[in-house]
């Protein structure tokens, strides 16, 4: 059997966009900072959504029936952390931040990237983690703005600045001469 640090080891490798998880409803407000989201389909959207199932969220995500994936742009770097500090007390962590709603009354956040607004269509456990597939209701999308992603345990920048580096990488690797 793969031993739980080689695993972690080589999914550090795997750079994910930094979310921010909340919803709010009959179990009250809940938010937490997340990698483990990736969309399932187009047709109906759906996303998927990981979470631990020690976390307080899980159960209020679970009784709420909904929540919201705003995915952070590069200055919410703070944030980031605010929601993934399980000790700052829930209404600490929505008081740094101006939220919204769409549909289903789950904050939306309202300097994200983007962000969708779902219902918890169905629940899978898996080892210490729960998967909620949700059912996309609405989404937000900013155009502008740099991507915050989490790779090799750290916050990173990804954007213009980013791609603007690789084109050159790659027009230098065009105009060297071959050998």
């Amino acid at each position: 059997m793969l031993e739980k640090n080689t695993f972690r080891d080589a999914m550090a490798g795997l750079g994910t966009a930094v979310n921010i998880i909340t919803s709010d409803g009959t179990a009250g407000l809940a938010g937490c900072t997340a990698s483990a989201v990736c969309g399932v389909t187009d047709e109906p959207p759906t996303l998927l959504v990981c979470i631990n199932r020690s976390s307080r969220n899980n159960a209020a995500f679970r009784t709420n029936g909904k929540l919201c994936v705003n995915v952070l742009n590069a200055e919410q770097q703070t944030l980031a952390a605010h929601f993934a500090n399980s000790a700052l007390p829930v209404a600490e962590r929505f008081a740094a931040a101006h939220w919204e709603q769409l549909v289903t009354g789950a904050p939306v956040l309202r300097d994200a990237l983007a962000s969708l607004d779902c219902e918890i269509e169905s629940i899978t456990e898996v080892g210490t983690h729960t998967v909620f597939f949700c059912a996309v209701k609405a989404a937000h999308t900013h155009v502008a703005g740099d991507a915050l992603i989490y790779y090799g345990r750290r916050y990173h920048r990804v954007g213009d600045d980013s791609l603007h580096a690789t084109h050159a990488i790659e027009a230098a690797a065009i105009a060297a001469p071959q050998r």
